[in-house]
Order: C-alpha cells, then sequence, then structure tokens
C-alpha cells in the first residue's frame, strides 16, 4: 500500500485534521479527543503557535540578516541574498497570516479556517527549516573555526526553536527536521575527523529536543482537552445549579473569607423577604445573630462552625425578617482557593417554615386528642410510665389511676348523632379539666384514651384520689346541653394505685379497668377502687373462659328442663325451659350466672346456643306431641345472619316440627335493633317457631316492643312474683299485663311461682303457664317422663286446698 493510501487508512477526517507526518508519529500524540472536544482542541493548539509567530518572525528575519552580514566575505554572495530574501519573505508572509487568523478569531473560526491554518503554519515552518537547512550545508565546510563555532550555536539555537512550535507537533517538526538534516549534510561536506565527531553529539541533542517537544505537545493537548472539560462540566453545573434553584424550594448561598455574602439566589432573598442588594451588603454571621431565640434554633451551632470553619449539615435557625419568623434548614462547609487558603464557604439552604409548622401541628396531634384537647393515649403511656418508675422509689410519691367509662354515651350517641356525640364528648373534656384543676398541688392530669373513655392520673396521696374519683362521678353526671337539647350520662370510675396495686403502666390500667368493670357490674354510677378479690375474679373468669370449650367437647354440660305448668285445673304439664348445667371435675356444679356472662364476653355462647339447640330439639322430639321445648338463645347469637338457618337445620335433623319450639330472647335484643334482627324475627314466625319473650317488665319501654315485633308468648319476670302477696302494686302491674296480653292474643307464662298462694293469685288474674320451684327445678331430661304424669296430680291437689282456705 502506498504512503497516500496508508494516510487515508484510518478515519478520513482524523487523517486529514493530523496531517500525514502527525499520523506517523502518532506514538508522540496524545489519546484521541472525544469528537465534541476536537475541533476546538485543534483551534486552541493553532492559536498558543501563533502567539509566539511575529517574535519568532522578527527573530528569524534578524538572524538571516546577520549570518549573512558575517559570511558576506567567505561565502557566495548569491547565496546570502537568496538565504535572506527567503527568510525575508516567508517571515513576512507568517506575520501578514498572523494577522488575518487573529482576526479571524475574534468572530469565531469555522473548522476549514482552522485546517487552512494548519497548512500555512506547516508550510512556513517547512520552509523555514529547509532555507535553515541550507546555511550549514552551504557555510560549514568553507568556514573557518570562528565561523564554524558561530554556525553550530546558530544551529543549536535554531533547533530549540522548534519549541515555538510545540503546540502542533507536526509544524515544529517540520522545522526542525530539515534544519538536523542539513546540519548532518554539512558536517558530512566538511568531512573532517574531529568535526565527524560532533555528529553524534548533534544526534544527541536533536533527539532530546524532537522528544522533548514531542512531550511538550501531548501535554499541551491534554491541558487544553481538560481546560475544555472543566469549562463544561462547570456550564453543566451551572445549568444544573440553575435548574435546581429553579425547580425546588432549596437554594445555594456562598460567603468570603470575611464570611460576606457572595452569592445569594433569588430563592433565598424571597425566604427571607430582603433585596438581594441588602443580603450582599452583610455577613451570613449578622443576618443569623439578631434574631430571637426559638425553641429548636441551631443559630449557635451554625455560627460556632462558621467562627471554627468546620461544615454544618441541615441545622435549623431562626431568622426574624419583614415577614416575620422565618425557619431555615442550613448545610454549609468551607472551601479553598488555589492556594489552598481558605476562601469562605458555600452551601445549601431552604425555608422550612411551612415544613416546621406543619411538624409542630404533627407533634400537637401526636400528643393530644384532636376532639377534645386533652393528652392522649400514647401520652398518657408516657407519663404513666415516669409516674410508675416514680412510684417505686423509696420516697416516691404514690400514683393512683382513674379509669373512667361513660354510662349511657352510646345511646345518647346514637339516638342525637355523632355531631352531638362530639359536642357531649367536648364538654366531658372540660368537666374533667375542671375536675383535675382544682386540686390543689394540680398533680392530677387528664387524658382520652379512646372513644368514650378517659382517664386521670394523681400523683400524690390516695385520700385525694378518691375524692377526685367521687367528683368525677358527680360532676360527668349533671346534665348536660347540646344546641338547646338536655342530656343525661353518667360515668364509672375504676381506681388502681402504683406501687400498692401494680408497678407498671399496663398492669395499672389493667386493675383499674377491672374496678371499672366491677363499678359497672354493681350499678354504675360510681367508683370503685381495686382490691386482690377482683384480680381473682378476673383469673377466674379467664380459666373458665379457656376451660368451657373443652368441657362442652367432653360433655361435662348437659341441658336440664324445668316444667311449665298450666294454670288451669288440670294442672298439665304444656312445655319445658332448656336450662343449661355445667359440672366441673373436682369443683362441681358451675352456676349459669357465673357462666353465661363469661360465655357471653367470650364470644363463645353461640358455639353454646348451637349445641344447646340442637341438643333440645332431639331431645324434645321423644316427648309427647302436645309438649313444646324453650330454648334461651343469646343476643348476640340472635343478630347473626345464618340464625334462622341453623334453627332450621336442628328441626330438620331432629325431625321436631317448628310449632313445638319456643325461641326466648330478652328485650335486650331490640336495643338498636337492625335488619338482621326484624328479618330472624319474621322468618322464624314463617317457619312456625314461637317467640317468647324473657324476663318481661324490668327493661326499658318493654311494652312498645309487643306493638313493634312478632311476640308469642311474655314470660313476667320473678321480681314481680317474689312480692306477690306483700305488695299490691306487684299484682296491679301483673294485672295490667294481662289485659294488654290477652287483647293482643299473647300467652303469659309467670316465672318464680314457689308458692300455692302465688299460683292461686296468677290464676285467678288468668294466667296462661307457671314455672317455678312449686312445681319442680330443672330436671335431666330421663325424669321427664316422671315430671309430666306427677305434676298434673300434685297441682289437682293443690286446688282443693287452696279452696278451703
Amino acid at each position: 500500500m502506498s504512503a497516500e493510501n496508508e494516510t487515508t487508512a484510518g478515519p478520513p477526517e482524523r487523517a486529514a485534521d493530523e496531517g500525514w507526518l502527525a499520523h506517523r508519529l502518532r506514538w508522540a500524540l496524545a489519546e484521541p479527543a472525544p469528537e465534541r472536544y476536537r475541533q476546538q482542541i485543534r483551534a486552541d493548539l493553532l492559536d498558543e503557535t501563533l502567539k509566539l509567530a511575529n517574535i519568532a518572525a522578527i527573530t528569524h528575519l534578524a538572524l538571516a540578516l546577520a549570518v549573512s552580514a558575517l559570511f558576506w566575505d567567505s561565502a557566495s554572495p548569491i547565496y546570502l541574498l537568496g538565504f535572506s530574501a527567503t527568510v525575508a519573505t516567508v517571515t513576512g508572509f507568517m506575520v501578514y497570516a498572523n494577522r488575518l487568523y487573529r482576526r479571524g478569531h475574534a468572530a469565531g473560526l469555522s473548522k476549514t479556517c482552522v485546517t487552512l491554518g494548519y497548512r500555512i503554519a506547516a508550510a512556513i515552518s517547512a520552509a523555514l527549516g529547509v532555507a535553515w537547512g541550507t546555511v550549514p550545508m552551504m557555510l560549514f565546510a568553507s568556514a573557518d573555526d570562528n565561523q564554524r563555532l558561530l554556525i553550530i550555536v546558530a544551529v543549536a539555537g535554531l533547533i530549540s526553536d522548534a519549541y515555538v512550535f510545540r503546540p502542533l507537533l507536526a509544524v515544529s517538526l517540520l522545522f526542525a527536521v530539515p534544519l538536523i538534516l542539513g546540519s548532518f549534510a554539512g558536517l558530512v561536506r566538511a568531512g573532517e575527523a574531529v568535526l565527524l565527531g560532533i555528529g553524534p553529539m548533534l544526534a544527541v541533542y536533536a533527539g532530546f529536543i524532537l522528544a522533548s517537544v514531542a512531550r511538550m505537545s501531548r501535554l499541551s493537548q491534554e491541558r487544553i482537552l481538560d481546560r475544555l472539560r472543566v469549562e463544561d462540566q462547570s456550564q453543566t453545573i451551572g445549568l444544573l445549579l440553575n435548574e435546581f434553584e429553579a425547580s425546588t424550594s432549596d437554594w445555594l448561598w456562598e460567603t468570603d473569607e470575611t464570611g460576606r455574602l457572595q452569592h445569594v439566589s433569588s430563592g433565598m432573598a424571597q425566604a427571607l423577604g430582603r433585596p438581594e442588594a441588602d443580603l450582599h451588603s452583610g455577613s451570613l454571621a449578622m443576618l443569623l445573630g439578631g434574631t430571637t431565640k426559638e425553641e429548636g434554633d441551631g443559630t449557635p451551632e451554625i455560627l460556632a462552625c462558621l467562627e471554627a470553619r468546620e461544615p454544618f449539615r441541615e441545622r435549623l435557625a431562626a431568622v426574624t425578617g419583614p415577614g416575620g419568623l422565618r425557619w431555615l434548614r442550613l448545610s454549609g462547609k468551607p472551601f479553598q482557593d488555589r492556594r489552598g487558603s481558605f476562601a469562605g464557604f458555600r452551601g445549601v439552604g431552604s425555608d422550612v417554615t411551612a415544613s416546621r409548622a406543619a411538624e409542630e401541628r404533627i407533634a400537637y396531634l401526636a400528643s393530644c386528642d384532636t376532639l377534645t384537647g386533652l393528652s392522649n393515649r400514647a401520652v398518657f403511656h408516657e407519663v404513666a410510665e415516669a409516674a410508675c418508675r416514680d412510684a417505686m422509689r423509696p420516697d416516691g410519691p404514690m400514683s393512683s389511676l382513674l379509669y373512667l367509662d361513660l354510662d349511657g354515651f352510646k345511646l345518647v350517641n346514637d339516638s342525637a348523632g355523632h355531631g352531638a356525640g362530639d359536642a357531649l364528648l367536648r364538654q366531658v373534656a372540660d368537666r374533667i379539666r375542671a375536675v383535675t384543676g382544682a386540686v390543689t398541688d394540680l398533680s392530677a392530669q387528664g387524658f382520652r384514651l379512646g372513644g368514650d373513655e378517659f382517664a386521670i392520673l394523681h400523683r400524690g396521696d390516695g385520700a385525694v384520689a378518691k375524692t377526685l374519683a367521687q367528683s368525677c362521678v358527680v360532676a360527668l353526671g349533671e346534665p348536660y346541653w347540646i344546641d338547646g337539647v338536655r342530656a343525661e350520662i353518667g360515668v364509672s370510675v375504676g381506681l388502681a394505685r402504683a406501687p400498692e396495686d401494680a408497678a407498671d403502666p399496663e398492669s395499672l390500667l389493667r386493675k383499674a379497668d377491672l374496678a371499672l368493670y366491677t363499678a359497672k357490674e354493681t350499678g354504675k354510677g360510681r367508683w370503685h377502687a381495686f382490691d386482690a378479690s377482683l384480680e381473682r375474679r378476673a383469673h377466674r373468669h379467664r380459666e373458665l373462659g379457656v376451660a368451657m370449650r373443652a368441657a362442652l367437647t367432653n360433655g361435662e354440660m348437659a341441658l336440664h328442663y324445668q316444667p311449665l305448668a298450666s294454670l288451669t285445673d288440670d294442672g298439665e304439664v304444656v312445655g319445658f325451659e332448656a336450662l343449661l348445667r355445667w359440672t366441673r371435675p373436682g369443683e362441681g356444679p358451675i352456676s349459669p350466672a357465673e357462666l353465661i356472662p363469661i360465655a357471653e364476653s367470650t364470644g363463645f355462647v353461640i358455639e353454646i346456643g348451637r349445641w344447646a339447640l340442637r341438643t333440645a330439639c332431639a331431645e324434645a322430639a321423644t316427648w309427647p306431641d302436645d309438649l313444646r321445648v324453650a330454648v334461651n338463645i343469646s343476643s348476640i347469637h340472635f343478630r347473626l345472619p345464618g340464625f334462622v338457618d341453623e334453627v332450621e337445620e336442628a328441626l330438620r335433623a331432629t325431625g321436631l316440627p317448628a310449632h313445638r319450639l319456643e325461641v326466648e330472647i330478652t328485650e335486650t335484643i331490640f336495643l338498636g335493633s337492625t335488619p338482621t334482627v326484624i328479618d330472624n324475627l319474621n322468618r322464624l314466625r314463617g317457619l312456625g317457631v314461637r317467640i317468647a319473650l324473657d324476663d318481661f317488665g324490668t327493661g326499658f319501654s318493654s311494652l312498645s316492643y309487643l306493638t313493634q315485633f312478632p311476640v308469642d308468648k311474655i314470660k313476667i319476670d320473678r321480681a314481680f312474683v317474689r312480692d306477690l302477696i306483700s305488695r299490691r302494686e306487684c299484682l296491679t302491674v301483673i294485672e295490667a299485663i294481662m289485659v294488654i296480653a290477652r287483647d293482643l292474643a299473647i300467652d303469659v307464662t309467670v316465672e318464680g311461682v314457689e308458692t300455692v298462694q302465688q299460683a292461686d293469685l296468677l290464676r285467678l288474674k288468668h294466667c296462661n303457664s307457671a314455672q317455678g320451684f312449686l312445681y319442680s327445678p330443672a330436671r335431666p331430661a330421663g325424669e321427664i317422663p316422671h315430671l309430666i304424669e306427677d305434676i298434673p296430680h300434685r297441682s289437682r291437689a293443690m286446688v282443693p286446698r287452696a279452696n278451703a282456705a
């Protein structure tokens, strides 16, 4: 391949830009620059080369005239004139071309102009190199010793002049190589042995110069490339910073070594509500130093870091300006100048006034109940933990926890609406604040734990805590007025003490809850203090709650049946009520009064109800066809959407006709009655199952239920029968109930009949049936045939004695 073809074998643009010689000397060049920088690098290299062009031209012309003058008598005048004219022409053209380049450089050079500049510089350099290369060839051989020394010095100096063209390696070589070759040719023409010894020295010198020029050229290119990259990065960083400031709430700031602000962005001026010019005239320390100190203000730390020239990060500073108090978050670090000396601070800032306000709001919400303004449960646990910890110290004050639960709040909330309920809770909170504020040593604090549950924590004498509990019962029991409507509720309070009753907040709250449960259980609207018996009862509650599940599976539970006898003269048994009995191994019978509340609180009453329903239906199916069985169903169970399906399945599985089953419910099932309750009642009536309303007359608004809901029977509670003989009003109530029942075609059963006199009075009032110990307590299913036969005989025997009496 020819030299010309080799030149174009690489990338065409690279070959054209570098030239043939540069292509051949690629080993001496820097790594190829990225395409985006090549044009600018070439322009800057050419510009650096031409900066000394005029001085070099004058130097070359003066040196050429001096050589011509010194060798005029010993050399050919024609050569000297030609040499001087050539140098004069080339240097003159160099000055002219440099002037044109400078003029075009101000307007920005195109790629074509730079390429032309490279070629002109190469031509000038080559012309000068060839011209000066003829000097040792033409003059060295005929010169005397002094003249030869002059030529050697001139040539050595001219070779080093390659440094002038060092940015452009090819241009530098085009000047130095012809001069070096001409010098070797002059030595050869001289032919003297001593002069031949100068050749190696010249070669070493020339090699050193050329290697140095190559290295300097490489460094020049790398330096320019680094500068361009830095400029490019600076522009990119500037754009990014401008974009950063424009698109975010953060802004940049900078100070000099004296602390005076140098860079003030519009965001910073806007955040502080001050003109940028005013900020430039002051220092950051002055800006921060004259502010009012606020909680959480980190200005002293920032000023200390500025003074110590130490970095700081995300420190809050409260700054008072024309717009009021502003909160700034500042970060900064010192920087140095080129000499490594401290030059100031640079940093980032942001206005966090809004977020600070939001954080304070969040902190308030995290610690206070938004509805009532009282401290919330989270704060309660913190305060209670500290109180218990102090109470455990030998000389620490006693702490008392009052656990408050409103009585009747749900009724107000459901009937009057949640808005009225919220207003009521706010008034309750106001009264709690008044009660706690009345404590002389201000040692009581109120909390809202959630819903209608409140707490008061008191540190000090236990007698004061008891007085405080009674004050709560009285104050919170007073009537409330909500939008002109009177509302009445009460409060039950449980009291527990630390360290007497508990040593930690969880235990203290649990024991206060036990006391609260007792207060509600014993009538509500009162307070009760914790004692060890409550915990024993709670332990038994948990124990039975677990044991009853295994008891049902293991057959420890059974149904006993109490007969319902007709109050007519025949005294026939009309049915039986199924009653749950649990005989626990090692303990004996468990009272239903203890069993049922536990089962209801744990939800196991639903499983018991399902079992009792299936068992009662199965056993009743073996009785005479005219006898019914009554099964008590919990209101929790009755409210389930699938309850009627369970009844249908029990009747189908046992073969008991639906009209022989009575489902006994209490009036509590109607409180807040849901569509599911109404649907279940109607579906049961549709099946033919009878509905009996148990404990009638002891609840609220019982008479209204008789007209609103389908009921087949009402059972008058034993409370009216117990004092039937001694209290005329009890008989009056029963008479009234019977009048209503007859008009509504509802059967009436009276519970708790224990004497003949009671039975006779009820018979006179035309009650349908009775049950009680007069006839029989609840007995196992195996005794039912005997009861069916025996009770009518005993009932008929009672009638003559009653008549005789």
